[in-house]
């Protein structure tokens, strides 16, 4: 496998991490705008023959770093990224609670969408 190349698909709502023209993995997530700016990672997923490489990380970090870059915060309801955010704090700056509701109560309306 070749270099990873992670990219964002603002319009489908997917952080892809792209090997030899593949996408191997991706983070499925939305903007949320109020009460504040965020991105709301849902799911984290690698295709099973690129599992164990770092790639599932390598996406939870880009998605922070877009975040801090587009001065928003991360308010992960992906289970993967609540856990790589507690073992990365120095990177992963917390969402507040307010936050956090407001993204469940916007994929509770929007079930479709995931």
């Amino acid at each position: 496998m070749g270099d990873i190349e992670i990219r964002d698909d603002r319009a489908a709502g997917r952080l892809e991490a792209v090997a030899d023209g593949e996408v191997v993995g991706r983070i499925e997530y939305f903007p949320l705008d109020t009460p504040g700016r965020a991105l709301v990672p849902v799911h984290t997923i690698v295709e099973p023959a690129h599992e164990g490489k770092g790639i599932a990380g390598s996406l939870a970090r880009e998605l922070y770093a877009v975040a801090a870059r587009e001065d928003s915060v991360v308010a992960p309801l992906c289970p993967y990224v609540v856990r790589w955010a507690e073992r990365h704090p120095d990177e992963a700056p917390a969402a507040g609670p307010e936050l956090i509701r407001a993204a469940e109560e916007w994929l509770a309306a929007h079930p479709e969408r995931f």
